[in-house]
């Protein structure tokens, strides 16, 4: 290549210095060496000159280079002595084609005004050196023995990256989407669950209270019932119904017989000296009309909700 190199810079020379008498109006094209191998890179460079005033124009990666193919370009800036311009560039190619013999030609575009011109060099050729063995070739006395091999090689099964974060990210969208489309439902769906939940716990552990009262006939057990009536209303009402006292309470509900009764019968086993034996029944009662109260403030906000 470096003896290649320093051919062409005398070629060079000599062109520039030919002067005007030895103006060339077609381009050359030449390979980098006159034999080449299958896959092996390969210089072609082409080369013009003409008159300084001209506008020339190089092929570019889209130009035909069958049956080479297109590697790259190295384009050279354009030099001009006594009145001639000299333009090249250099080709970086290769070949698959079996052909022995393989040309090319490159044309070189000059614009005149509103038309074009297409000026070709001669073709320039290059062997290509078989490496195969001639019985492969079918220039022996046959073909050479074949081995078959029809097992399959393991592959390891590589993740992709790349449409795993795409289909992430497109999840991540939507959801988002339709959390911001669908929010205010889903906000009342988790409140109705919320406060489903709640109310279950609730019956629960008042369930509880009222059966322990009747095992233990104690104020204690009836305090710890109508304190979890209060909670469980002030948070079903969102308000801070559990401070207030028994007669606030029955005003805030319209003074509702259920409530009104039963808190006053609860009101007077906590704060009573002691219970008779046939409070029992009053209490149990007071319970009930507590317990369907709540239900029935329950099933009206559910049905508002």
């Amino acid at each position: 290549m470096a003896r290649a190199g320093r051919l062409g810079a005398l070629a060079l020379a000599a062109a520039l210095g030919a002067g005007p008498a030895a103006a060339q109006d077609r381009p050359q094209g030449r390979f980098s060496r006159a034999a080449t191998r299958i896959g092996q890179p390969l210089d072609y460079e082409l080369r013009y000159l003409h008159d300084p005033a001209e506008e020339v124009v190089f092929p570019d990666s889209l130009a035909a280079f069958a049956p080479f193919e297109y590697a790259g370009r190295t384009f050279f800036p354009t030099v001009t002595r006594r009145g001639r311009s000299l333009d090249r560039a250099v080709y970086h190619l290769r070949t698959f084609s079996l052909a022995p013999v393989q040309a090319l030609a490159l044309p070189v575009a000059v614009l005149r005004g509103p038309d074009t011109l297409a000026v070709r060099p001669a073709p320039a050729a290059v062997r290509v050196r078989a490496t195969a063995p001639a019985a492969a070739l079918g220039l022996g006395a046959g073909w050479p023995a074949l081995r078959e091999a029809t097992a399959l090689l393991p592959v390891p099964p590589l993740f992709n990256y790349p449409y795993w974060l795409a289909g992430t990210g497109a999840v991540l969208l939507t959801l988002a989407g339709g959390a911001a489309l669908f929010r205010r439902g889903l906000r009342q769906r988790y409140a109705a669950y919320k406060r489903r939940k709640n109310h279950r716990y609730f019956l629960a552990q008042f369930a509880r209270h009222a059966e322990r009262f009747t095992l233990s006939r104690s104020a204690a057990n009836v305090e710890r019932a109508v304190a979890l009536w209060k909670n469980y209303l002030a948070s079903l009402e969102n308000n801070a119904l559990n401070s207030f006292t028994t007669r606030e309470i029955v005003d805030y509900f319209a003074h509702d017989d259920d409530v009104r009764r039963g808190l006053a019968t609860t009101d007077q086993a906590i704060y009573g000296n002691a219970l008779a034996d046939d409070d029992e029944a009053e209490i149990e009662q007071a319970f009930q009309r507590l317990r369907v109260f709540a239900e029935h403030r329950y099933a009206v906000l559910r049905q508002a909700g």
